[in-house]
């Protein structure tokens, strides 16, 4: 290789699964419903203000993900542009940085993220029926690997306690 060349960034795919005290059907629910979804989306001390879903084959979701004041009190959303869903099975999206309005954020810098920040993060989450037990399985494909990869990981292992933590608080 020589001294001109760039190496294109290592990147890996964040894969966690985890199992849940809840049937699938509410498992499910927490994926489909955005009144679920604002219950949990988005690692410790974050909330979600908003979610607006069109779930099904084609169409999006815009989550908002609102930082503590302490970091800022920043609104960043997310959209979720499905391309499979088996219900109770199987949820694939493309996953990117928008606006308040869906538009995909080109320049991750410009919120105040990191310039290595994923677009296009392709998105597999499989449910699978274990009784009155879910087991979930997400993975996201094509994270740069070191800070980026650890900060995405960190994020969806926190957002999934918060998750379980709704499955025992009345609604």
């Amino acid at each position: 290789m020589s001294a001109n060349t760039v190496e294109p960034a290592k990147t890996r795919d964040v894969h966690v699964t985890r199992v849940f005290d809840a049937p699938v059907e509410l498992v499910w629910k927490a994926w489909t419903d955005p009144q679920h979804v604002m219950r949990w989306w988005g690692p410790n001390h974050f909330t979600s203000p908003s979610c607006e879903m069109d779930f099904r084959e084609g169409g999006t979701t815009i989550a908002c993900m609102r930082a503590p004041q302490d970091f800022g009190g920043q609104d960043f959303y997310n959209t979720w542009h499905y391309q499979k869903i088996v219900p109770m099975q199987r949820i694939e999206y493309i996953q990117n940085l928008s606006d308040k309005d869906g538009r995909r954020i080109q320049d991750p810098a410009s919120l105040g993220l990191r310039a290595d920040f994923p677009q296009d993060v392709r998105t597999v989450i499989t449910f699978k029926a274990m009784g009155d037990k879910t087991e979930l399985t997400i993975t996201e494909y094509g994270f740069p690997e070191g800070q980026m990869f650890e900060m995405a990981e960190m994020g969806l292992h926190q957002s999934l306690d918060k998750m379980a933590a709704t499955f025992t608080a009345p609604e």
